[in-house]
């Protein structure tokens, strides 16, 4: 379903990489997100219909991450990278995509786990990082109505 035929307001935003041949595996192939436009240094992805924007910023691959954490937050019990974005799915999709990631050893920030569990808003979650060291949750609730539960 596409952002639009749900009602919601396409966001867009763009983020920056290192190495856009290991945004384009690790977006497109380990997420499974489909490639838009593109050019030698920047992709557009339909991110379940938003758009997110890798942006080769550099000459290339950096020895190490770079990334854009600016600090951890403490949120129930986890240190949680700051800023970080990604996406609310359906729980089977969320384990899916954390069974993914698994398989291809992915180093998880926050491995999968149910936050807040027994509260309003409790989630199953899980944090890591793009090849360029940006920070991504993936989030899910059993009852979608518990997104803005407090």
């Amino acid at each position: 379903m596409s952002a639009q035929s749900s009602g919601l307001v396409p966001f867009h935003l763009a983020i920056p990489v290192d190495d856009i041949a290991a945004a384009r595996e690790f977006y497109g192939k380990v997420l499974g997100f489909s490639e838009g436009r593109s050019d030698t240094k920047w992709i557009d992805w339909n991110f379940r219909g938003h758009q997110v924007v890798t942006h080769q910023v550099g000459d290339g691959p950096s020895k190490t991450p770079r990334g854009g954490i600016a600090g951890t937050n403490p949120v129930d019990g986890h240190q949680v990278p700051v800023p970080h974005f990604g996406l609310v799915l359906p729980v089977p999709e969320f384990q899916e995509l954390a069974e993914r990631l698994k398989a291809v050893g992915t180093d998880f920030v926050i491995e999968p786990y149910v936050r807040f569990e027994g509260e309003p808003g409790e989630q199953w979650t899980m944090f890591f990082l793009d090849p360029a060291g940006n920070a991504l949750e993936f989030k899910a609730f059993a009852d979608l109505g518990q997104l803005f539960a407090v």
